[in-house]
């Protein structure tokens, strides 16, 4: 962590299929983000002392090249959504930019979720 300076931020993307795994095929994925949880709590507590912070960020359905708000799974995922509908890239990158700047600067070690009310 010496590339980064006292007083940075870590920010991490993971997904809100960490917490559930809400159907079949995505069991390695979901491990994969659950470990991000995990990496960033206990780098937290690391270089906390330097006044870096760690977190992450876990989108649900947004709407992407890879996951089109009107593609083949649109409906479903809208299905579960207590919003009903996908997310913005916009509305990950707002968060992560919170997340970087100096309100945050007391957030360390915390997750999240931004899934539209998937895991409500």
């Amino acid at each position: 962590m010496a590339h980064i300076p006292d007083g940075g931020r870590i920010i991490s993307i993971a997904s809100c299929l960490s917490d559930r795994v809400a159907f079949g095929g995505v069991t390695v994925y979901s491990a994969t983000k659950s470990a991000l949880e995990s990496f960033n709590r206990g780098l937290a507590r690391e270089i906390g002392s330097r006044q870096i912070t760690v977190n992450l960020v876990k989108p649900g359905p947004i709407d992407t090249d890879m996951n089109p708000a009107d593609g083949p799974y649109a409906d479903a995922a809208k299905a579960v959504l207590a919003l009903g509908h996908c997310g913005e890239t916009r509305d990950i990158a707002e968060a992560v930019a919170f997340l970087a700047g100096p309100g945050a600067k007391y957030i360390t070690g915390a997750s999240l979720v931004m899934d539209g009310g998937a895991n409500a």
